[in-house]
């Protein structure tokens, strides 16, 4: 009775929720309370997908779902992004029979990488994707290697790893592991040959401290590796892009499969690619993979199409204390050969917490924007004037660069008959207060 009781009032607290408008923690977070080992008591799908990492976590599980629901299986996953244990649990209970057995043939679960290991202490992944480890959220989250020691303790023995085999750090995790599914991408026409970014996560191996060799970076330390002392290297990817054309938004896997890209970035390849294999490995044709893919726009609000008058303008949601996702905006931006309008809004550091600390801003190559294609830069937000002091080393000319402290001043300078397109590259915590006053497409 315990367990029923469990269940129906989270179910409860959850349709309430819904009609209020609030988040899905909540329930889960008092069905734990009431009875702390109710995940242990549920029965689960034999297929329990698990997907976690710095960046893209919330993107490859709305592919993996919808690659999963266009081809006939039924998937319970958490689509308000709720990844830690409390939404987690919400989630289950929810997709669940008031007698404890989930609705679904595959549970698909984002974890955060910081909380994952509390998760996965009553739910074990059948497949387990991991994506990347960035320096991220210094505050919250310190440096990589404390997330990789966090993020270690959720790995069982039986658990099918699917690793990023281009991030140094996420290899170290199939290090003596059973079982493990490499993705990456090969030689790439964008590659470069040397690092090009603000700080090298990747100059020394993970494993014994030595310098490490690149013969490719796809982007910051993200590419080919080889420590120059131990056998740590990086490995042969089963699953691989082994051609990407950006200009024309196209992307080959494993030398036979096409796809169309909807966003026109490195980093949103990675993405895909991991939703293809793990697609694959739970038995979807790739034929009928590639076609729920091809042109794939997410539901998710990172990329956001818009108009301004009779502008027409993309917003890239990036986030603030994470450079390398700002750096995929940038390139995105610094790539519109047409000529394009930059707005960068720093108005909230977080949602979460206060601390003023925007140290972060000097860890992103701005510098990516001083090129023709950027016609025009604007600054605009509470840290406005950090950002232009940043902004002061780039080379990047002066009279390029404008100056605004509310996102209201930003708006009004944009709204012209410029025919350039525009680009607003900002956090989360700052999207909607550009959103609000342009039309959405």
């Amino acid at each position: 009775m315990k367990k029923i009781s469990t269940i129906l009032l989270c179910k409860i607290l959850r349709w309430i929720g819904k009609i209020l408008g609030k988040g899905s923690s909540l329930p889960g977070k008092i069905a734990l309370k009431i009875c702390p080992d109710i995940l242990e008591r549920i029965k689960l799908p034999p297929y329990i997908i698990a997907v976690t990492g710095s960046n893209g976590k919330t993107s490859t599980v709305e592919m993996i779902a919808h690659i999963l629901t266009e081809n006939g299986k039924k998937v319970a996953w958490n689509k308000e992004g709720s990844n830690q244990i409390e939404g987690v649990t919400t989630l289950v209970l929810n997709s669940a029979t008031l007698g404890g057995k989930v609705k679904a043939d595959i549970l698909l679960i984002e974890s955060d990488e910081r909380f994952a290991r509390y998760t996965f202490r009553y739910i074990k992944p059948t497949h387990y994707v991991i994506t990347n480890l960035y320096r991220d959220q210094l505050t919250r989250n310190g440096h990589p290697k404390w997330v990789y020691d966090a993020l270690k303790d959720s790995i069982y023995p039986q658990v099918k790893l699917i690793l990023n085999a281009d991030d140094p750090l996420v290899s170290c995790f199939g290090k003596d592991h059973k079982e493990v599914i490499w993705f990456g991408a090969g030689k790439l026409e964008q590659d470069e040959s040397s690092f090009s970014g603000i700080y090298h996560d990747g100059k020394y191996c993970p494993v014994c401290s030595h310098p490490m060799e690149y013969s490719r970076f796809h982007y910051d330390h993200i590419g080919h590796y080889a420590c120059t002392h131990c056998d740590f290297k990086r490995q042969e990817a089963e699953f691989e892009v082994t051609n990407a054309d950006l200009r024309q938004g196209t992307i080959t896997i494993n030398g036979k499969y096409d796809i169309s890209l909807q966003l026109k970035s490195l980093y949103n390849i990675y993405n895909i690619l991991a939703a293809f294999t793990v697609a694959s490995l739970v038995g979807i044709e790739e034929k009928s993979m590639v076609k729920a893919i091809n042109g794939f726009v997410a539901k998710n609000g990172r990329v956001v199409t818009f108009r301004l008058g009779n502008r027409k303008g993309t917003l890239l949601t990036s986030k603030h204390e994470n450079s390398i996702s700002y750096h995929q905006s940038l390139r995105i931006a610094a790539a519109c050969e047409a000529g394009c309008d930059v707005l960068i809004i720093v108005d909230a550091v977080s949602r979460k917490y206060f601390t003023s600390d925007v140290s972060w801003l000097w860890d992103i190559n701005f510098e990516r924007l001083n090129c023709e294609n950027v016609k025009r830069i604007i600054l605009a937000g509470t840290y406005c004037h950090d950002l232009a002091v940043r902004f002061s080393y780039t080379g990047i000319p002066a009279e390029k660069i404008q100056v605004l402290e509310t996102v209201e001043q930003a708006h009004e300078a944009l709204n012209n008959d410029r025919k350039e397109e525009i680009y607003v590259i900002t956090c989360f915590s700052d999207k909607d207060k550009f959103l609000q006053r342009v039309t959405q497409q």
